[in-house]
């Protein structure tokens, strides 16, 4: 049963003026440009990309913690976009974020215990701490300690529990690793995946890091410049890429083999600026694919099925790397 739903999601943010409020507004950041996507009850949409893509940005605005320009959500039959501020509100407690950073999304000015208390009284809900320190593997003294006492990991557990303190049934992951030592990386991933098989929790799971998605998600979307490039089952994306992107992405994935051989294919230039967007393919200026043509750079691809179930925004998809 699908549970969320992306219909032509897009976002900009108005363009700077120059100093002191003269000229002409500059060109619009389109950090989201019309993504759409489903997440099936119970599953885990991996979404990829480089800093700058618009991950983040999806995320937030799928919970209306940045206002849409733009698209529709529904979640469970529910409009997102359409509701008011009271059915919003009760919305939430469905729906919720683990943020990137485990520090700063924490209030130094209150104890764990405080934390976890304040979504339970703003939804009028009965909760126990030490059940939901326990749940994600801390002990109850923690209860009582500030954000500065514990270490990056264990603040990061604060933050999953605080999510799973009103019984939610979808949570965004909003790159919740990149920010801890990789040993504590692979503890908080099966965290989250003993969590899901226990409370059948959905995830829409943002990472810039294939090689982390790949031990959590069951479809991978793959972001470039505020558009999806690739969707397909997890399995198919690491083991037949059909998007150039996609496939130097993997090239960068460490290989725990040390006799092994891999080609790193590096991407010339960086990530273009999304208020100026390339004609064409976005991707056409960085594209290493040898058939790259004048088709890409004044034709964009449209995300079309190459394979069942596997969507590519490239012209020349079925023909290999």
């Amino acid at each position: 049963m699908t549970l969320v739903e992306v219909w032509d999601l897009v976002k900009h943010y108005p363009g700077e003026r120059s100093w002191f409020g003269l000229g002409a507004a500059r060109a619009p950041v389109r950090a989201v440009d019309g993504v759409s996507f489903t997440i099936a009850s119970g599953r885990t949409l991996g979404l990829v990309g480089e800093s700058g893509s618009g991950k983040t940005t999806v995320g937030r605005t799928m919970l209306r913690l940045q206002e849409p320009t733009s698209g529709r959500v529904r979640f469970d039959d529910n409009d997102v976009f359409a509701l008011d501020a009271a059915r919003l509100r009760a919305l939430r407690r469905r729906m919720q974020i683990v943020f990137q950073d485990p520090y700063s999304s924490l209030n130094p000015r209150m104890t764990v215990a405080q934390t976890l208390r304040e979504p339970l009284e703003i939804h009028r809900l009965n909760g126990a701490v030490s059940a939901l320190l326990e749940e994600v593997g801390l002990d109850a003294a923690f209860a009582q300690r500030y954000p500065h006492e514990l270490s990056g990991g264990q603040r990061q557990r604060v933050g999953i529990a605080r999510a799973l303190s009103v019984e939610p049934q979808f949570i965004v992951c909003d790159e919740p690793v990149s920010a801890l030592d990789v040993s504590v990386q692979a503890q908080v991933l099966n965290l989250l995946a003993d969590l899901q098989a226990k409370r059948r929790l959905t995830y829409l799971f943002i990472a810039h890091d294939l090689a982390v998605v790949r031990h959590i998600a069951d479809d991978v979307a793959v972001m470039y410049l505020g558009k999806i490039v690739e969707h397909a089952p997890a399995a198919e994306i690491y083991t037949q890429p059909r998007h150039p992107y996609t496939t130097a992405l993997l090239s960068a994935v460490p290989e725990p083999n040390p006799r092994a051989t891999k080609q790193r294919i590096v991407l010339a230039g960086d990530m273009p600026s999304p208020a100026h967007p390339p004609s064409g393919c976005p991707f056409h200026p960085r594209c290493p694919h040898p058939k790259k043509s004048e088709r890409c750079r004044t034709e964009p691809p449209p995300l079309r099925p190459v394979t069942p179930g596997h969507l590519a925004a490239c012209h020349y998809a079925e023909e290999p790397m």
